[in-house]
Parts: structure tokens; C-alpha cells; sequence
């Protein structure tokens, strides 16, 4: 946080360059966030093509406000923030080219929004550097465009926290408007609690500590307030389809396989190659030119709290940094699998601090050594940027293919006379089953929300087929059905009732 004469200072120097040049200085500030926003969301259009099928948790959020496909199932772990997200284009459009367009632009507005929550509490240059570091990591621009949580449960969190910090400032002469602040915490609460409710705890965590210490009640209800009404129907829904509050978070934690102490800062290694989900996570480490800039972005956000504390501005600093700490937390050490996309909050309340280390590291020493440490550092910037497009593209392309296999799949089973409406069973059902129009049944698993007697008086009435995938045994009562083998899969469907 800007402190003392010194911020008043450069506030007044700022606002003689404003007057000078006929802006007003917020929007003189604004313009580099927003610049990075916009280029956020057209680097999106153009790397991550919006032809590209829906992936599976998309297909699961999307479908339960669909028109046009049967909803899928929904299991504990999962919240509806995704699929309120989509629900403006997915409700009346089955276009994934445009839903694709719609979260790209949506993805941009609310990195923007996000920053200029930090307004006031880092130059613009910090805020537009930090923005241009989330905007470029591969995972970001990943899902950015995607049916997925993560990334808004990030920009939640960036949001809250700035948010907070503003509010706290606002009790101060110089402060900006508590009350915009304070409905800014709240807004963020509730959409990381809608996104993700478990996530939305472990971020605010912190936050509420430094609230009730400051004992800024108007700010704690926000705060809370903002958790409550984001994951209130995650609770209700809790209560009314699985017993109460604590089965479903027992339930979800079985789905998570099971959540206490593990390791899995390994995992979570393994899958910055482009895995989008590592599990089991085995195989190698990608190439130590990939996992380079992980391992070194906790040592910068470091030298950004070390910047913070000397130059007495802990608070701005100190504060995300310990809320990236509680979100990455259960990640790294209470679960046994991995996702790149689990960071995403994470990576977000590191942004700011770690380009604020950036702009330090340019600019401290000696003249003569200047040029040297920012020739170093846009180096090092080139090399980052270098490996998340190569890692961005490839992981596209692969997911390009792997949900062109589906459609291929489904194409072939309308010929086989597997049309709406129509039940799958079996291997990879959820995302066949999508693409093929039909609903998907699981009598076993993390997706069980069926039994074969119910499998096979639905045989009687519409077409069913049952999917094995390589090197697995067509369930036992599929037995007399006609086998067909597309692509890997065997395919064994159902005789008309």
C-alpha cells in the first residue's frame, strides 16, 4: 500500500503530468490495464481455437442449462458459477464457436476489472506487468475461453483482495470510497464462493484474520456476507441431494480421492507440459526449460516482499501473497493428483507481486548496472514467454484431436441408429454421450447415478449402447449385444426393445 508523504508526492507530481496533458489521471492509468486486457482476449481468439469442442468438465457444466442435450452428471465436488457463466449464450445457442468468443471476451473484462480493483495500491505500471504475467501463462490463456471455474475463481480472488485492501486504506484521509470498495470485496467473495466454495474459504482465509485484527466490522460482513450468498445454493443443495453439509464435503473428498496430507508439488510439476489433468500423475518431468519459471516464481514473489518491507508498504504485498499461500496450499500438499488449472488462483495473487520485484530488480543498483539488470530481466521475459506459447500450442492441438476423436465417435454411432434419445454407458460416456446427443449412466464410480436394472429397462424404450475402452471387459449383461469397434473403443449396443 502506498504510504506517507512520499505517496502524496508522487500523487501530486502524477496530477501535474495529468493536467499537462488534458487526461485525467485514472484514465492515464487505466489504459495500460486495459490495453493488456484487450490483447488478453484476442491472443485467446487467436491461439485457442474457437472451433475447439467442449472437453469433459465443460460438457458437464454447460449441459445442465442446455436446450439441446441432456444435462450430465453432476457430482458433490462441483459448484453452478460455470454453468450461470454460460448460461446467457449455452441456453439458447448450441454454437461453440460462440460460447468460445463470449468467455474470451468475458475472460479480458474481467482481468480489467480485476486489476483496476488495485488502483491506488500499485503504480500502473506494476498493474499492467502483473496483468501481462497471469494473461501470458499458458494455463490462463488455456481456459481462458473455457466452461471452467479456476480462472474465475482467480479473478475473484484478485478482485477481493484489492478490494479489501482499498477498503482498509479507505479509513485513512486519502483513502478512495469505502463504499465502493466494500461492495468490490463482496462482489468477489461471491464469485469465487460460486465458482468454487472450498477454494473461496482457503483464499479468504487470510483476509478475514487481517480484518478482524483491523476490527473493520463494515468489511468483515462483506466479506462473509459475499461467501455466504456466492455458496449458499452449493449448502442448500447440500442438504436437499446428500444428506447435509458435511456428507457432501466427505462425498467430495472421495471423488478427490480422498483429501489429508500428500505431496503433490511433484504432480503439479509433471503437469506443466500441458497435461490437463494428471491422474495418476506419472510419466517424466517435462523439460526443465518448461517447469524453470514455476520454480523460480516463488523466489521473485519473495524479493517482491522484500521490496514491500523496505519500502514500508508491507501491506499491499504481504497480504496476496499469503492468500496465494492458503489457495495453493491444499493443491501442493492434500491431495493426490494434479491440474495446472488448480493454481490459477494462485498465480493471479502472485502476479502483482512478483511484478513489482520485476520493476524493482530493473531499476535498483547502480546506472551502469541498470541496463545490465533489465537486459537480464526482458531475457528472462523472451525465454517465459517463449516456452508458454510452445506449451499453449501444443496442448491445443492435442485437445483439438482428442475432441475430434469424440465426434468421430459419435458420428458413427448415429449410423450404427444410436440417436436422441439415447443412453451411454461405459467409458468415457460423459463426453461421447454429449457429442452424440444422449444421456450418460455410470453404475460405479465417481459418476454412478444408475443400475443395470435401470440401464436395461431403458434398452426396452430408446437406443442404448455401452462403450470399453482399450484393454477393458464389456460389462457382463451387455453380453448378447452386437459389438462394433470404433476407433479404440468396443461399442456393444443394445437390441431394439
Amino acid at each position: 500500500m502506498t504510504d506517507g508523504a512520499n505517496a502524496t508526492l508522487v500523487d501530486g507530481r502524477r496530477g501535474t503530468a495529468a493536467k499537462a496533458s488534458g487526461t485525467p489521471r485514472r484514465w492515464r492509468g487505466v489504459r495500460p490495464v486495459a490495453a493488456v486486457a484487450a490483447a488478453f482476449t484476442l491472443v485467446q481468439l487467436v491461439l485457442v481455437h474457437p472451433w475447439m469442442g467442449l472437453g469433459w468438465d465443460e460438457i458437464v457444466y454447460t449441459s445442465q442449462v442446455t436446450t439441446h442435450h441432456p444435462a450430465a452428471f453432476f457430482s458433490a465436488p462441483r459448484s453452478r458459477g460455470v454453468s450461470l457463466l454460460v448460461a446467457p449464450v449455452a441456453s439458447w445457442s448450441a454454437s461453440t464457436e460462440l460460447l468460445r468468443v463470449y468467455l474470451a471476451v468475458l475472460s479480458g473484462l474481467g482481468l480489467y476489472l480485476a486489476l483496476r480493483a488495485w488502483q491506488g495500491l500499485f503504480p500502473a505500471r506494476v498493474l499492467a506487468t502483473g496483468g501481462a504475467f497471469l494473461a501470458t501463462l499458458w494455463v490462463t490463456l488455456f481456459y481462458g475461453p473455457q466452461a471452467m471455474p479456476n480462472y474465475w475463481v482467480g479473478i475473484g480472488a484478485l478482485t477481493t483482495v484489492g478490494c479489501t485492501l482499498r477498503a482498509l486504506d479507505a479509513r485513512e484521509p486519502r483513502g478512495r470510497s469505502a463504499r465502493g470498495a466494500l461492495w468490490g470485496a463482496a462482489a468477489g467473495a461471491v464469485l469465487m464462493a460460486l465458482m468454487r466454495p472450498t477454494d473461496a474459504v482457503w483464499v479468504a482465509a487470510p483476509l478475514l484474520v487481517v480484518v478482524l485484527v483491523r476490527r473493520h466490522w463494515p468489511l468483515l460482513l462483506a466479506l462473509a456476507g459475499g461467501l455466504a450468498v456466492g455458496g449458499g445454493e452449493w449448502v442448500i443443495e447440500a442438504y436437499a441431494w446428500y444428506g447435509g453439509l458435511g456428507e457432501r464435503l466427505e462425498r467430495a473428498s472421495e471423488i478427490q480421492g480422498g483429501l489429508g496430507w500428500n505431496i503433490a508439488v511433484d504432480d503439479q510439476m509433471r503437469s506443466l507440459g500441458g497435461r490437463g489433468l494428471c491422474r495418476p500423475c506419472t510419466g517424466s518431468m517435462p523439460h526443465p526449460v518448461v517447469t524453470l519459471w514455476w520454480l523460480l516464481l516463488p523466489v521473485v514473489a519473495a524479493v517482491g516482499a522484500v521490496v514491500a518491507l523496505r519500502a514500508r508498504r508491507a501491506t499491499a504485498t504481504l497480504v496476496p501473497l499469503a492468500c496465494a499461500v492458503t489457495a495453493a496450499a491444499p493443491y501442493l500438499f492434500m491431495i493426490g493428483y494434479a491440474a495446472p488449472r488448480f493454481l490459477q488462483p494462485a498465480y493471479a495473487l502472485l502476479a502483482l507481486p512478483v511484478a513489482d520485484a520485476l520493476w524493482h530488480l530493473v531499476k535498483a543498483g547502480r546506472d551502469r548496472w541498470r541496463p545490465v539488470a533489465a537486459t537480464l530481466v526482458a531475457l528472462a521475459v523472451a525465454g517465459h514467454l517463449t516456452v508458454q506459447f510452445s506449451v499453449l500450442v501444443g496442448t491445443v492441438n492435442r485437445n483439438v484431436d482428442s475432441r475430434e476423436d469424440w465426434a468421430r465417435v459419435a458420428d458413427e454411432l448415429h449410423r450404427l441408429g444410436v440417436r436422441p434419445p439415447c443412453l451411454l454407458t461405459g467409458h468415457e460416456s460423459i463426453p461421447i454421450g454429449y457429442y452424440t446427443g444422449c444421456s450418460s449412466g455410470s453404475t460405479s464410480g465417481n459418476n454412478e447415478n444408475t443400475t443395470v436394472a435401470e440401464i436395461l429397462d431403458t434398452a426396452r424404450r430408446i437406443p442404448v449402447a455401452a462403450l470399453t475402452g482399450p484393454g477393458g471387459t464389456p460389462p457382463a449383461y451387455t453380453r448378447g449385444w452386437a459389438p462394433h469397434h470404433i476407433t479404440d473403443l468396443e461399442i456393444r449396443v443394445a437390441p431394439p426393445g
